[in-house]
């Protein structure tokens, strides 16, 4: 077989995944959306903003609790863990010797690989009390941002580490022949151009964080409320898909699959936008 025959070979196996992966994404879809007919059908879509609040148990349906439960949970991670994620590209590109940067880049890798229901433990078990000391109950919104902001950390410093990489072999050593400070280069030039690619992060951030379940289970206490203070507890639309369906039946099992097509479409739309700021960057 000749170079080209295998050049040809692997772009096809490459196209047939690539068509696979959008093929099950639609068929997702689908499933979800004709899960959720019956619910639609019997609650009516005005029930599910109209109602009191979410208690299946007195065919209440409101999921609005839990779309805002799971939308300032993601936003407020990524909000702790976007300023972590600049600190430490410049940290390892500009003021950390190479050994000790290669050694933090390894540790924060490290954190994509761990199980979320270890940081779920974790923050069960260290975090909440200290929550507790501050503020109680302990298992709030401020519990499972800072959980879920480590989380999602791996996921923006990559993306960061890698812009802050190539701006500084564009500008850096232009600007220290022209004399201009590591920090006047920092401030005047890196900074400013990374926000397209601040902006990407943030995006591919919210939809990892957002459909995260089991750490946000265990550490935010699962109260249907819109919270008022960040040491409210709240409950989100994953983990209250995780508590009820397990015993859901009828309407209230399809008005489960219904908020998890409210959830795949939020993904969807942050991981299009996201797509569509990379492209243009490209």
């Amino acid at each position: 077989m000749s170079l080209w025959q295998k050049d040809k070979a692997f772009l096809f196996v490459l196209s047939v995944c690539a068509s696979l992966a959008g093929v099950i994404s639609i068929f997702i879809f689908f499933f979800l959306a004709k899960e959720s007919v019956p619910a639609m059908a019997g609650i009516g879509l005005s029930q599910f903003v109209m109602d009191e609040t979410w208690f299946a148990s007195e065919n209440q349906y409101n999921v609005l609790p839990l779309l805002w439960g799971s939308v300032l949970v993601s936003v407020g991670a990524v909000a702790f863990a976007t300023p972590l994620g600049i600190l430490s590209g410049l940290f390892c590109h500009f003021y950390a010797p190479s050994a000790i940067a290669g050694f933090y880049r390894s540790m924060v890798h490290l954190l994509a690989g761990i199980p979320s229901v270890i940081f779920g433990f974790w923050g069960l078990v260290s975090l909440v009390p200290l929550v507790a000391r501050i503020h109680p109950p302990g298992p709030s919104l401020l519990a499972g941002v800072i959980v879920l902001g480590i989380m999602i950390l791996p996921t923006i410093m990559v993306i960061l580490d890698d812009a802050i990489a190539n701006l500084s072999r564009l500008y850096l050593n232009s600007t220290v022949a022209l004399g201009v400070s590591k920090w006047g280069a920092l401030k005047g030039l890196i900074l400013p151009n990374l926000r397209k690619q601040v902006g990407v992060s943030i995006l591919l951030g919210l939809a990892r964080s957002i459909g995260e379940t089991m750490a946000i289970l265990m550490v935010c206490g699962n109260v249907v409320r819109f919270p008022t203070s960040v040491f409210n507890p709240i409950r989100t639309l994953t983990a209250n898909i995780a508590l009820e369906m397990p015993f859901a039946m009828n309407v209230h099992r399809s008005a489960l699959f219904f908020t998890g097509l409210i959830m795949m479409v939020l993904v969807a739309i942050l991981m299009s936008t996201a797509q569509t700021r990379t492209s243009r960057q490209a």
